[in-house]
């Protein structure tokens, strides 16, 4: 017997008629794509969803009318995701998984995630025998899904899980002192712990979505977030850059924001004695990759590694200017504070082909 099902871009209770078919096609890929682990090992899109209790919205809130939403709950449906017009864009929802139906218990497996502006939806299946996991965009973009290969828990890293809070007045002055704005620190989702306000924590999002979190006190102590991934700090910010700016620390990416360029990333924990390259866009995306790494040894050898996995031909180096007659400013931040944001600018600006 055949099944009737609605599909929203045909009338209701029709079976999927051709037309849609096609349309439907010319988006949505059927090759499986999976989930990166860590940024050492495959750093390709990703979506790592928050589904503590706090962050899982049930249904009960009427869908945002965009057609952006209306496009994406209709490629959803043909996926079998039922979304019944009752998903608020910016929050995570708990639904049925159309492949393992929640399994033998039934349960709401599926952490559904449509961005706040409509663009772009995510989903994953916490369900342990299955991990069905993708992404669908409003817009010409293609979809892809697949499974993941590996399935995480369902208590996934919050907010509020790992005991974050808006940073506080201190923390804000201490950042002050090194020429970096409150607002800049917000975009940036810069927050403290809520058990230690001493305590800078980072927060890395890829998405939207929090991914990992990397801690740092004022006297220069560093830690990450346990079971939470390596990823480049800032990796929202080089989504469809022609260039982009690599520095060696947080706080660095953050002093580029204050000299006017938003298209930079940091690698997560300093120089590190190899690199991978798999979050970086591709060669086709990325014209020119300033290097904007400290001025040490250490900040030296690790431009050399990402210039020779990068193609030292698309390659810029930064050379930081003198502090004085026997030394130069070590990086982004010490620019900043001493010379200002037009000066830093400038640097940037400057950087020179790179040589070995």
């Amino acid at each position: 017997m055949a099944v009737l099902r609605q599909c929203l871009l045909c009338r209701p209770l029709y079976k999927i008629s051709p037309s849609c078919t096609r349309l439907l096609s010319a988006s949505i890929t059927t090759s499986p794509r999976s989930f990166p682990r860590s940024w050492a090992c495959s750093l390709t899109p990703s979506t790592r969803a928050s589904t503590s209790p706090a962050h899982v919205e049930q249904k009960g809130a009427k869908t945002d009318g965009s057609s952006k939403v209306r496009v994406l709950t209709q490629k959803l449906e043909v996926l079998g995701i039922n979304c019944d017009d009752f998903v608020t864009p910016g929050r995570y929802h708990r639904l049925f998984c159309p492949k393992c139906k929640g399994g033998r218990s039934m349960v709401r497996s599926l952490s559904l995630h449509i961005i706040q502006d409509g663009g772009f939806a995510m989903w994953r299946c916490f369900h342990t025998e299955c991990g069905w996991a993708g992404q669908a965009f409003a817009e010409s973009r293609a979809s892809y899904y697949g499974v993941a290969k590996k399935v995480e828990s369902f208590e996934q890293v919050s907010e509020e899980s790992i005991g974050l809070e808006p940073l506080g007045a201190k923390l804000i002055a201490y950042f002050g002192e090194r020429m970096i704005s409150e607002k800049t620190l917000q975009r940036n989702a810069v927050m403290q712990m809520s058990s230690d306000k001493n305590v800078i924590a980072f927060t890395y999002r890829q998405n939207g979505l929090l991914v990992g979190c990397k801690y740092r006190t004022v006297g220069k102590r560093f830690w990450q977030e346990k079971d939470t991934e390596k990823r480049l700090y800032g990796l929202d910010d080089i989504n469809d850059v022609p260039e982009i700016i690599i520095v060696e620390g947080e706080i660095d990416k953050l002093s580029l924001e204050e000299a006017g360029f938003r298209n930079c990333v940091s690698v997560p924990g300093g120089a590190p004695g190899k690199v991978s390259t798999k979050e970086l866009p591709s060669s086709e995306k990325v014209s020119r990759i300033i290097l904007a790494t400290d001025g040490d040894t250490s900040g030296q050898a690790l431009a050399e590694e990402l210039a020779r996995r990068l193609g030292k031909d698309r390659c810029w180096q930064v050379r930081w200017p003198k502090k004085d007659d026997h030394s130069c400013f070590k990086d982004a931040n010490e620019v900043l504070k001493h010379m200002g944001p037009d000066a830093l600018k400038k640097v940037i600006e400057d950087a020179e082909l790179y040589e070995p």
